[in-house]
């Protein structure tokens, strides 16, 4: 079975559907490359995927480990490359509104975010810099 459709709207947008849900999101081509940027670009989405990918397996690990992580927060910033355009390098700034936190459970929440599969998917060109705020 198919995990999603997605279908050309016409003036550099699409919708995509996924098949289990019945979600869909509407992507645009960004403002410098013809678009509108009314939506996520399809390169902010892939940079976005990888800060939801990283949350959701340190709340995996929270979750086997009984850690009270709180409600983490990822701020993401796409860095491009312009000859061949695409993207050159992903920033993550992963805030813990909690600090109370053992250096353990940080470990443990780091190391899981790292090794999420998005993280593990992405070309190696393609420059991952994460960090991590406590408190």
């Amino acid at each position: 079975m198919s995990t999603s459709t997605v279908v050309y709207l016409d003036t550099l947008r699409t919708e995509a559907t996924h098949i289990q849900s019945g979600t869909s999101i509407l992507t645009d081509a960004p403002t410098d490359n013809q678009g509108k940027g009314q939506y996520f670009s399809p390169t902010d989405l892939l940079a976005t995927s990888l800060a939801s990918c990283m949350l959701t397996i340190m709340g995996i690990a929270a979750n086997n480990h009984r850690i009270q992580m709180g409600l983490p927060e990822a701020e993401v910033l796409k860095v491009m490359a312009s000859s061949p355009r695409r993207v050159q390098e992903i920033q993550i700034l992963i805030h813990f509104p909690q600090s109370n936190l053992s250096e353990k459970s940080k470990s443990i929440l780091e190391k899981a975010a790292l090794s999420c599969p998005v993280a593990l998917s992405l070309n190696e060109e393609i420059k991952q810099k994460v960090s991590f705020k406590y408190g």
